[in-house]
């Protein structure tokens, strides 16, 4: 998106740095198991200078990508530890087999080693690395890993299903009930003529992404929202560019009717989803992109988005109100509407029981303590299994996601373990990399004492000649 709006075209720089990233990471990867090889045959590893310009290039993209190369990314370190949870247990479980695999070669230059505090030096850090990964268990905290498994989190459709559809679209809306959502997540603001319409990108040039307002009204692809009537912005095509860009690389997947209809989408207004919403009794929760701006409730995005509601007829509690800045008096027009928030103090103060959170804000612990006071926690930006897995047995009510046709299927998270179970896997395993090393350890000691009794008995005819 951040892209998008610098060169006003689309560029999949995801899949850029993946690549290049992949590239470098197997490189290196096989330069390493090389230089163990080298090792293991006491040959010395002569390294081209090509070589080291690669090895530099993959340590740099790591250190950059760690220390934060760009603020967005920086926002995403709560993420880092979020897979740690996840992937904890079996990061643990590859690390004993490594290093029992690794313990062989450590074995050799100990018993080769030509003196005694050389030898305590391999042994010793060899131990203390050892003992790190063998009790490690201890310090693993994974919501995963319970006797009591929550139920599945509910799906909210991130503007639909924009993975399957143009976002923001009533094709993408219907797709998204296909997945069985609970509720609808879009983005509302107002026409020249004060008509709420479903749009995210907001500000200057803010149809240029999803519609072909170059082309139906040149000159006017910079303009704002207010510039525009609702009957211009509904002769505009919001579908075609997302057949032509391919953003989600699922357009493949859609029978030509579909990529057909996608080619033909329009601009929706919030009067249409309503209808959609109150024919199949799906929640709807929303942002005003626009609401900052306003000078007083009546001349309000907030106002105008209720009184369409209203005039919808659609029962209160299916809307999720999110925006804050005028909540209490859209309380006081339309009170049985759900009062959603986004701070945990806020809703606590206002007497709410409804957070609507990024996935990240918030830890396992809390999110189980928010359930246990009957809070309803909605996280957003969840599109990926292992994320919808965790905070699935994290105990989360419901997630907003581009991906509810992947999330649907799932029966059960990825994985799931009793702590008991856990423990039994943790300590059997340790054991036999235990027992493995032990062997490893004499076998490596008797190899190099027959291999000391050659030597020397080689050495005794030369020295009597």
């Amino acid at each position: 998106m951040q892209a998008f709006k610098t060169l006003k075209k689309w560029v999949n720089w995801y899949m850029i740095v993946m690549v290049v990233s992949a590239v470098l990471a197997t490189y290196c990867l096989l330069l390493l198991v090389f230089g163990l090889l080298h090792l293991a045959i006491r040959e010395p590893l002569d390294l081209h200078w090509l070589h080291k310009v690669f090895l530099f290039l993959g340590l740099l993209i790591v250190t950059l990508g760690t220390a934060g190369f760009c603020k967005e990314w920086m926002e995403e370190w709560k993420t880092v530890y979020m897979s740690f949870q996840a992937t904890a247990p079996f990061l643990q479980l590859g690390a004993v087999v490594a290093l029992t695999l690794i313990s062989w070669l450590v074995f050799q230059s100990y018993h080769t080693a030509q003196t005694a505090a050389c030898k305590v030096f391999i042994m010793m850090t060899f131990l203390v690395v050892s003992a790190a990964v063998f009790l490690c268990p201890l310090a693993i905290c994974s919501p995963c890993i319970t006797n009591n498994l929550p139920p599945k989190p509910a799906l909210v459709g991130h503007r639909g299903a924009p993975m399957l559809a143009p976002e923001n679209t009533m094709m993408s809306f219907r797709k998204s009930m296909e997945c069985g959502v609970v509720a609808f997540e879009t983005d509302v603001q107002l026409s020249k003529d004060m008509k709420p319409f479903l749009m995210h990108d907001n500000g200057p040039s803010f149809l240029l992404r999803t519609t072909d307002v170059k082309e139906k009204f040149p000159g006017r692809d910079a303009d704002m929202h207010t510039n525009f009537t609702l009957q211009e912005l509904q002769t505009l095509n919001a579908g075609e560019w997302f057949v032509r860009t391919d953003p989600f690389e699922s357009v493949s997947s859609l029978s030509k009717e579909e990529k057909r209809e996608a080619d033909n989408q329009t601009v929706p207004t919030l009067s249409e989803l309503l209808v959609m919403a109150k024919k199949h009794n799906v929640s709807l929760i929303f942002d005003l992109k626009n609401e900052k701006n306003s000078t007083g409730f009546h001349n309000s995005d907030s106002y105008y988005t209720a009184e369409t509601i209203k005039k919808s007829g659609i029962l209160p509690d299916q809307i999720w109100w999110l925006p804050p800045e005028y909540r209490h008096d859209v309380r006081k027009v339309t009170p049985g509407f759900k009062q959603v928030y986004n701070n945990v103090q806020e809703m606590y103060a206002d007497g709410g029981s409804f957070l609507n959170m990024k996935y990240s804000s918030l830890r396992a612990h809390e999110i189980s303590e928010l359930r246990k006071n009957n809070v309803s926690v909605n996280l957003w930006g969840v599109n990926e299994r292992w994320l919808f897995s965790l905070l699935w047995c994290s105990g989360a009510s419901s997630v907003t996601t581009n991906a509810c046709h992947i999330l649907k299927s799932m029966s059960k998270p990825d994985w799931h373990l009793e702590p008991n179970m856990y423990k039994g896997i943790w300590i059997s395993v340790d054991v036999i990399s235990l027992l493995l090393m032990f062997g490893l350890f004499l076998w490596q000691r008797r190899r190099n004492h027959v291999f000391r009794q050659n030597l020397s008995e080689r050495s005794v005819p030369l020295l009597s000649l």
